[in-house]
């Protein structure tokens, strides 16, 4: 199922008549007359959300002579959510994967001024895109003496110690007998 399908039969199930329309037809088809009778619903009113509810696919109607006689789609309202959710995967997973790289960037470039690093974010999410970035410099899996491993975190600002702190407790950076290697 494509995404656009899913977020039309999500919007059309945050509406708690329809909710209860389905509810009701879970017990099996039923006419409009009787269907607005049971939910206490006008014709009119009745008649809108069921358009509503065919348009996103989750019932279906026919007519018996002068009556309308509605069902579940059972094609759709027996799918595990998990088919809905899914959708598109990779266009959602694309669509992600930009979203990150903008937030990225709009931090990056909030809090750096070129390779100069003004400030310490407080959130979390915040500084961990700043350490992250940091550490760009270092090689994975190198090997960095304290001094040298310091000098180059201070080329980027002066609280080295700070930000030396906070690579390793986030696992950037691992610590082994005064010597420091980058991980990830």
């Amino acid at each position: 199922m494509d995404r656009e399908t899913a977020i039309r039969i999500f919007k059309c199930l945050s509406d708690a008549s329809r909710l209860n329309i389905i509810s009701t037809l879970q017990n099996g088809e039923a006419y409009g007359e009787l269907l607005a009778q049971r939910l206490g619903l006008s014709a009119s009113t009745l008649s809108f959300h069921m358009k509503k509810l065919e348009e996103a696919g989750l019932v279906t109607s026919r007519k018996e002579q002068y009556y309308t006689v509605y069902a579940l789609n059972t094609g759709i309202t027996q799918l595990p959510l998990s088919a809905l959710l899914c959708g598109d995967g990779d266009a959602g997973e694309d669509e992600a994967r930009r979203r990150e790289e903008e937030y990225r960037k709009k931090v990056t470039d909030a809090f750096f001024d070129g390779e100069k690093l003004i400030s310490i974010p407080v959130q979390r999410k915040k500084k961990l895109i700043v350490l992250q970035k940091i550490a760009e410099r270092f090689e994975i899996g190198r090997v960095y003496e304290e001094a040298a491993l310091s000098e180059m975190i201070a080329l980027a600002h002066p609280d080295y110690c700070t930000l030396r702190r906070d690579m390793i407790s986030e696992g950037i950076l691992r610590r082994e007998n005064g010597k420091y290697i980058r991980v990830k």
